[in-house]
């Protein structure tokens, strides 16, 4: 394989990561306002609800519009986006962890922590890729 194939096979890999970590936080913000997916409220621990200012359904339809964004800036500004999102994945994983349910969740979701950061540093190292060849 030459280095342009290699190159191309980055850019198909980034562009995968890039709609999967823009597509899905999108879908899964929009859903907080509908619940098709899942009733959202019951991720939201009960010593979290009781210090809300707001309903837990009320707290997720606000984290939808968060998730929405997150997913809008990675698709626009995919490394600061991809960031953004590890960061998000990683808080939800420790509200998890601390409640001591769903644990099977958090630990998914620092995976795909884990999966943004990579997006991150990828994106990274192709725009200087690019801008070497320049």
């Amino acid at each position: 394989m030459t280095t342009h194939q290699n190159l191309n096979s980055f850019v198909k890999i980034q562009q995968w990561l890039k709609y999967t970590f823009g597509l899905v936080p999108i879908a899964a913000g929009a859903d907080k306002f509908v619940n098709i997916l899942t009733d959202w409220t019951q991720y939201v621990s009960g010593g979290l609800a009781d210090i809300l200012p707001v309903s837990a359904s009320t707290f997720m339809v606000v984290v939808g519009v968060i998730e929405i964004i997150a997913g809008l800036v990675v698709l626009s500004k995919t490394e600061i986006g991809s960031y953004v999102v590890a960061a998000w994945l990683t808080l939800i994983a420790l509200s998890l962890i601390f409640s001591g349910h769903y644990i099977d969740v958090a630990v998914r979701d620092i995976v795909m922590a884990i999966a943004a950061l990579c997006l991150g540093q990828l994106t990274q190292t192709l725009e200087q890729t690019k801008q070497q060849a320049t």
